[in-house]
């Protein structure tokens, strides 16, 4: 089981991982840096236990440790205890959850590996703020879509703040990464994926509309400029969401679940 060690002194150097998270110049998981994952919270920690990011420390008040103490039983990590004034002044803020995790970035996901036996997945293109990513990770796990697919100029899906955000589903939602952007969404086609380009355009199908065949891929852009004009030429069909006159767009997050939610309503 997880060896409780108790931390008394601020700078003590068994808990530099969990050091600063609020420093920008020195976040550690930074890809290019220390490339940790980060859990923050009883839940996102639990999924943490139970995902392909297997932690190597712990890090946490004394009730979040026995919150956990169930998953713990059979990990071998350290569960460094402290009071919540000791873990504010490592942490450089406040943690009402508790109870922090690391965990060391496996190797990323091939592509034909997250794509084996997905019915429906998301791609993302210019997509670069996190709250929005983790949500839409938050909402592929609760609505059913199979795996995130990453195109051009995406924000860091491991970043503490997208990781916190999906409540812990980014580690469990799998994600891989199209490098060749935007002609790779052709090997989506080629295994029979059909491509759908959310836009808001009026010409544009009606999303419940477009919501067929056995595999299908959704393209989501940045709010605002939306979907770059080589990623919606690349896409099968371009589809849109009905509103309400005098509203032009919704929150990418809040569309993608929109468009999770009527591929299992239609499927």
């Amino acid at each position: 089981m997880a060896e409780v060690i108790d931390i008394d002194d601020p700078a003590d150097p068994r808990v530099a991982e969990f050091r600063d998270l609020n420093s920008a110049d020195r976040r550690p998981d930074l890809p290019g840096g220390k490339g940790l994952v980060i859990a923050e919270g009883v839940v996102v920690v639990q999924r943490m236990l139970a995902s392909r990011f297997p932690p190597f420390a712990l890090f946490g008040v004394a009730r979040r440790y026995d919150a956990l103490a169930a998953e713990l039983a059979d990990v071998a990590v350290p569960y460094y205890r402290a009071s919540a004034e000791v873990m504010a002044e490592v942490v450089g803020f406040h943690l009402n959850r508790g109870v922090l995790a690391a965990a060391r970035r496996p190797a990323e996901l091939a592509v034909d590996r997250v794509l084996r036996g997905a019915r429906t997945v998301a791609v993302l293109e210019g997509v670069n703020d996190h709250e929005n990513i983790g949500s839409i990770f938050r909402n592929a796990a609760g609505l059913g879509a199979d795996a995130i697919l990453f195109g051009d100029r995406c924000a860091d899906p491991l970043y503490r703040r997208a990781v916190r955000v999906s409540m812990g589903h980014v580690l469990r939602v799998p994600f891989a990464y199209l490098t060749d952007w935007p002609d790779s969404l052709k090997s989506l086609r080629d295994q029979g994926f059909r491509l759908i380009a959310l836009t808001p355009d009026p010409a544009a199908a009606n999303l419940a509309d477009a919501m067929t065949g056995e595999r299908v891929a959704l393209l989501l852009g940045a709010e605002g400029p939306g979907l770059t004009a080589a990623a919606m030429d690349a896409a099968d069909l371009r589809a849109r969401i009905p509103m309400a006159p005098g509203t032009d767009s919704l929150n990418v997050a809040t569309a993608a679940a929109m468009a999770f939610y009527e591929r299992v309503r239609t499927s």
